[in-house]
């Protein structure tokens, strides 16, 4: 049964567009091979390699086949050969390039040929031609259509999608406000790192992210009371391929419910200094030199709109005592971090997570009563706040808290 695989093709020594021709007509003489569709040819800049290359002629071709992997690539190799193709420096001027990109839906690591093509993502001179010819057709291993992975590596911005070709990090992503926060950011084009502590919630919100959201996602695994954990988590998210341009640490101790709610006042504080101040202040200062040092970034925090004003009972001296410290902080981070990267505080009121869903008559009634808008604020609606802070549009907005709270002020 033939496979569908997707081939790219290069040159830039001697007559390139004879080299790519060629290669397309060998590929056509091959009797195991059936080519389906070529891409136009584009001209492109040499990537690494040595000083003073000439440019680029790439193309992409799709072939049905009835060759297995190695030997598929053992005839790509011979063709190579036979348009004089030498192997020496890497990535060196060459005569003709044929890299074997997907085989089907096939993900193997080893031998070769490694499929997919471990850096195709990485590269525009793959990516513009093969969307030419497979725009629908998904990464086996990122989930992400070549479409998506061409506009992201372009950062092809629009109103719909501001966030296109950046990528984010959102704390405690797999629920309440930073899942919906994850899930907007994905929605405005931007692809995320989600953190969490459950496993099977972290890979459910990820391919919940890839399949509604066409971006790629990933997750990582992390106990934010162990500071050892975090200073780790700092130096995971930031990868030399993906560098963060969005932080968002959400993420915040639950003493409300469950069997924290049962715990001593001490030791709830203890909780909401571990998770909601300190790995705030270690996440956002060393991520945010390297965002400095890169030249660009967005960093929001969470603080609570009472904070400043001051909410009776042992809550809101807990929340005030943590979120009143976030608040402080973000404003000197702000400050220290301008004009490169951008840092600011989303405060929300009364919105309504897993407390505010099984709280007292007493307490949906005092909401109602403090809300001018006379409504619980939904995960969604910091989650829009939060995407606009991290767009373009609010370039000039910095070291602010902003209140999400539907409008009360105290």
């Amino acid at each position: 049964m033939a496979e569908r695989a997707y081939l790219a093709l290069g040159s830039n020594l001697g007559d390139r567009r004879a080299a790519l021709d060629g290669a397309v007509a060998a590929l056509r003489t091959t009797a195991e091979i059936q080519v389906v569709a070529v891409s136009s040819y584009h001209e492109t800049k040499p990537v690494g390699g040595p000083p003073g290359q000439s440019d680029f002629l790439n193309a992409a071709v799709a072939i049905d086949t009835t060759l297995a992997p190695d030997a598929l690539l053992a005839v790509l190799l011979d063709i190579e050969k036979r348009f004089g193709r030498i192997r020496g420096e890497v990535n060196a001027p060459r005569t003709l390039d044929i890299d074997l990109l997907l085989y089907g839906d096939q993900v193997r690591e080893r031998p070769d040929p490694v499929v997919p093509h471990p850096r195709m993502h990485q590269r525009r001179f793959v990516l513009e031609p093969l969307a030419e010819i497979a725009c629908d057709v998904r990464h086996p291993g990122m989930g992400v259509r070549i479409g998506g992975l061409r506009d992201h590596l372009r950062g092809a911005a629009t109103a719909a999608r501001p966030l296109m070709g950046l990528n984010a990090l959102v704390t405690g992503g797999t629920s309440g406000i930073g899942r919906a926060i994850a899930e907007t950011l994905a929605e405005a084009g931007a692809w995320l790192t989600i953190h969490g502590r459950s496993e099977a919630r972290a890979s459910e919100t990820v391919e919940k992210l890839k399949s509604s959201f066409d971006v790629f996602a990933d997750y990582v695994l992390a106990d934010l009371t162990d500071a050892n954990a975090v200073l780790r988590l700092a130096e995971s998210a930031w990868q030399s391929e993906r560098p963060l341009d969005i932080l968002v640490c959400n993420a915040g101790a639950d003493t409300l419910t469950g069997e924290a709610a049962r715990w001593s006042f001490e030791r709830k504080l203890q909780e909401l200094w571990s998770v909601d101040v300190l790995a705030t202040i270690q996440l956002a200062r060393s991520i945010g030199a390297k965002m400095k040092q890169r030249g660009r970034g967005v960093i929001l925090t969470m603080g609570w709109d009472q904070a400043e004003s001051g909410m009776e009972g042992d809550s809101g001296q807990l929340f005030a005592a943590s979120k009143g410290a976030v608040m402080a902080f973000t404003r000197s981070l702000a400050r220290t971090l301008a004009p490169e990267v951008r840092v600011n505080c989303l405060a929300p009121g009364w919105i309504k997570t897993a407390w505010g869903a099984g709280a007292s008559d007493v307490w949906q009634n005092r909401v109602l009563r403090e809300t001018p808008m006379a409504r619980w604020g939904t995960p969604e609606d910091v989650a829009r706040t939060a995407r606009w802070l991290c767009s373009p549009e609010a370039s000039y907005v910095t070291g602010q808290i902003v209140r999400v709270n539907g409008g009360a002020v105290t």
